[in-house]
């Protein structure tokens, strides 16, 4: 009997874990960079989706060309693996290549890369 409970268990135990991989996966909410600088994220389309807004842009990025972006949804990307999101930014007139990865529970990491990649990190802040 004992056999059949642990068993019991450790199933239970690994089918509960890509649910709590994904839900501690949020990226929703307000994250901020060490500038000053805040993206709301959201997931969108068919829930797996993120969008992101460009609310407020400081530091060296803060140029007439950036400053456009403000209240504009600048991030749209395809979930790639759990925590993980690969598409578009706009970024510095044009168009880049977006990776935003949760790095912990109120940490993100934000690559855009053009002929280069540089990343930012960002704290949830609400």
């Amino acid at each position: 009997m004992l056999k059949i409970f642990a068993a019991a268990a450790t199933i239970a135990a690994i089918l509960a874990v890509p649910v709590l991989a994904q839900s501690s996966a949020n990226p929703g909410g307000v994250w901020q960079d060490r500038w000053g600088t805040t993206f709301t994220f959201r997931l969108c389309g068919d829930g797996t989706q993120l969008c992101g807004t460009l609310n407020d842009i400081q530091g060296d990025s803060r140029t007439q060309e950036n400053l456009a972006f403000v209240n504009q949804q600048v991030v749209k990307a395809k979930q790639t693996a759990p925590g993980k999101w690969e598409g578009q930014i706009a970024l510095n007139g044009g168009n880049a290549k977006a990776i935003v990865q949760m790095t912990g529970p109120d940490t993100i990491k934000l690559t855009g890369c053009q002929l280069l990649c540089s990343s930012i990190e960002y704290q949830r802040v609400s």
